[in-house]
């Protein structure tokens, strides 16, 4: 497994760049929201090994009125993408202003599923022309994101199933599905062959590993016994110091005899 870290929630108090550059010297990946705006020269200098960023600027995947906006604008970010070197492109089941549904909805319909697997799939065709992945995330309802249609984990794997393509797969937030859901483990085993990245926080808070109730350590031992490889990037705030923080966020995923290995080791030894 390799390790990242979301750089629009530690380091706050730094420009973005100096964010990204804090978290390479410690030896993680890099995840990032909304690229536009953002110097991808100086993203680049710094040296990250960027994770994934989100994939689309407007559009609901299950809205066949504004679906197409979903893939033209993951469209007119791979460039960025292929720049920076991220694989995986983030999208979510509807529209998203300041991480809130722009046009809430509280019912799913037929239409909204078959709508979200064929906007998926257009997606993955997307991805397997200029070689990248959309990942669709799994958010929470309950608390912070009311009325995004078709958001839980059982919805958002259900989605990628129908959808079918290998460069479509399940950006997995633990953070949210503990709200939403629970039974982290056994969805982390069920869910293994579409997952295309793992996020965590704990719960409540949102902040690191080890601050709230999920045992992140036995998800880290399930992940690993299941033999995922993938990453598992931290989308959480630091309850305190930013470095200590992401010390845990390192120690809860490191698996006797390091079979979780941060991404400087890898790298090293690549």
């Amino acid at each position: 497994m390799r390790l990242a870290v979301c750089a629009e929630m530690v380091f706050t108090d730094l420009p973005f760049v100096e964010r990204v550059q804090r978290i390479h010297d410690a030896g993680f990946d890099v995840e990032m929201w909304d690229s536009r705006g953002k110097d991808l020269a100086a993203l680049k200098a710094t040296g990250a090994v960027f994770s994934s960023m989100t994939g689309y600027t407007s559009g609901s995947l299950v809205d066949p009125d504004t679906a197409d906006d979903v893939v033209r604008t993951a469209e007119s970010l791979i460039p960025t993408a292929l720049e920076l070197g991220v694989s995986r492109m983030v999208v979510h089941s509807a529209e998203l202003i300041g991480g809130q549904a722009a046009r809430p909805l509280y019912r799913s319909t037929g239409r909204m599923w078959s709508t979200g697997a064929r906007t998926l799939e257009r997606l993955g065709n997307l991805g397997e022309k200029y070689g990248v992945t959309f990942c669709l995330e799994n958010l929470n309802t309950i608390l912070d994101h009311p009325g995004i249609p078709l958001a839980r984990a059982k919805d958002t794997l259900a989605l990628v199933e129908a959808a079918g393509h290998p460069n479509v797969k399940l950006m997995l937030d633990l953070y949210h599905a503990q709200l939403g859901e629970g039974n982290l483990i056994e969805l982390v085993r069920t869910a293994l062959p579409h997952i295309g990245e793992v996020q965590v926080a704990d719960v409540p808070g949102r902040c690191e590993p080890g601050t709230g109730e999920i045992n992140y350590r036995a998800v880290a031992r399930a992940l690993a016994d299941a033999g995922y490889e993938g990453t598992v990037g931290m989308e959480a705030w630091a309850s305190g110091d930013d470095e200590e923080a992401l010390a845990a966020f390192r120690a809860a995923f490191t698996v006797q005899d390091a079979t979780v290995q941060d991404a400087s080791v890898q790298i090293a030894s690549a």
